[in-house]
């Protein structure tokens, strides 16, 4: 069979994956504790999956557990201020105990990219999920940031010829991006105007930030898997790879969408 024909080979197997994802999803949103146990995991899968690419520790599992833990503990008895004190205290011995081990300046380069993104890119989707019409938020930022991703990749491979980054990704292209890029902004307007009751120019705007902003978290990851030299940073979900290659567009939408939610939301 040639390449052409095969092209959609993975796709029903990452459909059924992609069942699994939403069920917990669903569960994970359903209520503010369920929220912080499930940001916490996503942490801990995360920081495991970090250690093993950057071969970092002998067994990863250890400080990962530790750091689901520490984080379960500071999401759920402080405030955004207060956490980015204490995160950060722990952050900066967390670093310490992995200078401690002699790393080389790559593995704790991976460390400190593991830091940034498990204790604060992250509890982003908690405190989206905290705010006063949460429960919407939190849908529209995970779903847009997700169907990014697929538009993206359904666009390449029906239309993608050119190349965008063929150095760290050779399987991106320019179709594929722009294509993404207008189907989240179509799909931020319809699911803007149900959950949050924004303009279409505010829909617009946000649908393109979140999709430039989500394929730039696609990218940075690729660039980490170049440089480790691995193909995905797990096998979490089949068809996908690692919880991290599933989630790296919102390891920039997260923040970014927070901290536009204040000019989104309507009071």
């Amino acid at each position: 069979m040639k390449p052409e024909e095969n092209k959609f080979a993975d796709v029903p197997l990452r459909v059924r994956t992609w069942i699994y994802i939403i069920i917990v999803f669903a569960l994970g949103i359903s209520h503010p504790l369920a929220m912080t146990v499930f940001v916490s995991w996503i942490s801990l899968q995360s920081f495991f999956e970090f250690s093993r690419m950057f071969k970092a520790h002998k067994k990863p599992i250890i400080p990962s557990i530790f750091i689901g833990v520490s984080q379960f503990f500071l999401l759920y008895f402080f405030n955004i201020e207060n956490y980015f004190l204490y995160g950060s205290l722990l952050g900066i011995a967390v670093l310490l105990y992995f200078i401690f081990l002699k790393l080389s300046t790559q593995q704790l380069f991976g460390i400190f990219i593991a830091l940034l993104v498990c204790l604060f890119a992250f509890p982003h989707l908690l405190w989206i999920r905290s705010n006063s019409n949460g429960l919407s938020s939190i849908i529209f930022i995970v779903v847009v940031t997700e169907l990014n991703d697929v538009f993206q990749y359904l666009m390449g491979k029906f239309f993608g010829k050119h190349k965008i980054v063929p150095q760290i990704s050779p399987n991106k292209t320019l179709e594929g991006f722009i294509g993404g890029v207008l189907l989240t902004i179509i799909l931020s307007n319809i699911l803007g105007f149900f959950l949050l009751n924004t303009s279409v120019l505010t829909n617009s705007i946000t649908g393109m930030a979140l999709g430039v902003s989500g394929f730039c978290g696609d990218i940075f990851m690729s660039y980490l898997k170049r440089k480790t030299e691995v193909k995905d940073t797990g096998n979490l979900l089949p068809g996908h790879g690692g919880l991290l290659d599933r989630m790296d567009s919102l390891i920039f939408n997260a923040p970014l969408f927070f901290w536009m939610l204040p000019f989104l939301i309507k009071h």
